[in-house]
């Protein structure tokens, strides 16, 4: 009997080199090869020079989510954190989650003096609120299967990554010969990713006095500090050469799924030295076909390598082992039938709600935001309660564009402040068209910031563009978002009230377009117990008096609701 053909469909986050993407694109292609129709869906259009670096990509039909959502299909699979929240945009009978690891583990520790950082607990949380969804999981390692068990009572589908066994040979082409009695080691994964711990890895073989580190990575990058040779953004094919050419692979990553180099490496005949990474048990054995040191025991990496360099019948061991390891491992083949196993049990299970992906999705964003402003609101108070002791770290933010180009939410520049003091600020951004457009977003906090004075120069000439410095010409911008102005004969005072404050700037109309405007903000940000208690408490002498304690009284109104939770 002829089995039955699906139209699949993966969403896929970046069609760029990168061991997640391959996984994709060996299971995509695999499954085009046993007559289903497949399709890679991505938020923006895809040129097949992006995933030529992959043979099986071009198989595979590409369209974009504004064309896909036209088409109807049997199951559509997310593959990164952020799809499954884009599941409900696609018309499909049955949706799926591929998870190739456990990426809330992948953010970066929280950093209250980096804007890109500042809240990376809370996104962190959102990531982790994916494994949630009620839809079927298929994943690649034992220990991804037992978490989701473990938390989400997840009865995922486990399907192991396979290997190209016609590509990953231990003979073959080489980039160089191996030097007898020399130590050649390969460092591999992309240097501007933490979790992937490239740049330590490397300065561990330089402190072991290794004889030459090689570099495989999928950054753009055409030197890198240690490294005698980098290789970067190879194709899949190209990629068996290097290995050979080297003993030893240094894969230092603090999180993986199942992770495929150390693997690849057995199989064209060196070995490994690597974490106790998760998914590091899936095939690798400590001391015979790899070595194993704890995370961060870098002392012991170096013993290790220090200790392959001096005994070459230690590393022809370890490299035995690995062999027999390599031998008994599956193929693509072997695992694209196990995937398309999975697939099929899937689309025999019942339908799955597109309301109930959408409802979710919105829960799920309602809940993220609760978490964003509470943060906010916590700090808020904890300001307030000590009276303005309490110094916060806080962000200016620039957006930028010509008019004709309209606003683009990532057309902006930040520069980090500290609350409580006087502090001048200065940012660079590209003078694009005109009329050009720039709005200020003075803070991330709940506060209030006295603006002395906002000045935009050119840089090749250093010409004052525009020069707002009086409460009155501050009076003549647009305030907007969650910002309001405070009437004030001597100032230019404002309350935030969220993260999102907006003071919309004049026009520029004149400069040298490709030049580099110099934007200077000098501004004071303060708790409002800062402003009502020493900020203006001449004003209750003046005869302003009676207007100051109609603002106090609302200003503390306010902090009151936000306390609550009564403001939104």
């Amino acid at each position: 009997m002829e089995a039955k053909t699906h139209r699949i469909c993966f969403l896929l986050g970046s069609p760029d080199i990168n061991g997640g993407t391959y996984v994709i694109y060996e299971h995509g292609s695999r499954l085009h090869a046993l007559g289903h129709e497949v399709t890679i869906v991505t938020q923006e259009a895809v040129t097949p020079d992006r995933y030529a670096w992959h043979p099986g990509a071009k198989t595979l039909e590409w369209l974009t989510f504004d064309e896909a959502r036209s088409k109807q299909f049997d199951l559509v699979l997310a593959t990164w954190w952020q799809s499954p929240f884009m599941l409900a945009e696609l018309s499909a009978s049955h949706y799926a989650y591929f998870v190739q690891s456990i990426e809330s583990r992948f953010f970066e520790n929280t950093d209250p003096a980096h804007h890109d950082k500042y809240n990376l607990d809370v996104w962190s949380g959102y990531c982790e609120m994916t494994y949630s969804i009620n839809i079927p999981i298929i994943t690649e390692a034992r220990w991804i299967k037992d978490y989701l068990f473990d938390r989400y009572n997840h009865q995922a589908f486990l399907v192991p990554n396979g290997i190209r066994k016609d590509v990953y040979l231990d003979s073959g082409d080489l980039v160089a010969q191996r030097k007898p009695g020399k130590l050649r080691v390969l460092v591999e994964g992309p240097v501007d990713v933490h979790y992937k711990n490239v740049p330590k890895s490397i300065e561990l073989c330089r402190k072991a006095e290794v004889d030459e580190v090689w570099l495989l990575t999928s950054s753009e990058v055409a030197e890198v500090e240690g490294v005698d040779r980098v290789f970067s953004r190879v194709p899949i094919h190209e990629t068996p050469a290097i290995y050979r050419s080297c003993d030893l692979l240094v894969k230092l990553s603090y999180i993986e799924g199942m992770f495929g180099p150390p693997l690849e490496m057995f199989h064209c005949g060196g070995t490994a030295i690597v974490y106790d990474v998760t998914g590091h048990d899936e095939y690798i054995v400590h001391d015979e076909n790899s070595y194993v040191a704890a995370r961060d025991d870098e002392q012991r990496v170096v013993d290790y390598l220090v200790s392959l360099k001096k005994n070459p019948s230690e590393l022809q061991r370890l490299k035995r082992g690995a062999e027999k390891t390599a031998a008994s491992w599956p193929d693509w083949q072997a695992a694209a039938h196990l995937f398309n196993g999975a697939v099929n049990e899937i689309l025999r299970m019942p339908s799955v709600s597109r309301a109930y992906l959408q409802r979710w999705t919105t829960e799920c964003n309602q809940a993220n935001t609760a978490k964003l402003r509470d943060k906010e609101v916590e700090l808020f108070q904890r300001r307030e309660e000590a009276e303005g002791k309490l110094v916060v770290d806080n962000f200016v933010q620039l957006y930028y564009w010509a008019e004709q180009e309209g606003l683009d939410g990532s057309k902006f520049s930040w520069a980090h402040y500290k609350s409580g003091g006087q502090v001048e600020v200065s940012l660079q951004i590209p003078l694009t068209g005109f009329p050009f457009r720039l709005r200020l977003d003075p803070s991330v906090r709940i506060g209030v910031i006295e603006m002395t004075s906002i000045v935009v120069k050119a840089s090749r000439t250093d010409e004052a563009l525009l020069s707002i410095d009086t409460p009155e010409a501050f009076s003549q911008l647009s305030v907007g978002g969650t910002l309001r102005r405070l009437s004030s004969a001597s100032n230019a005072a404002f309350f935030s009230y969220g993260d999102d404050p907006q003071l919309i700037l004049p026009p520029i109309n004149r400069g040298e377009l490709g030049d580099e405007l110099v934007v200077v903000i000098s501004l004071k940000e303060m708790s409002v117990q800062t402003f009502v208690n020493h900020a203006y408490r001449e004003q209750e002498g003046s005869g302003n008096g009676f207007a100051f304690t109609r603002l106090r009284h609302l200003l503390c109104r306010v902090s009151q609701k936000i306390r609550t939770g009564k403001l939104g």
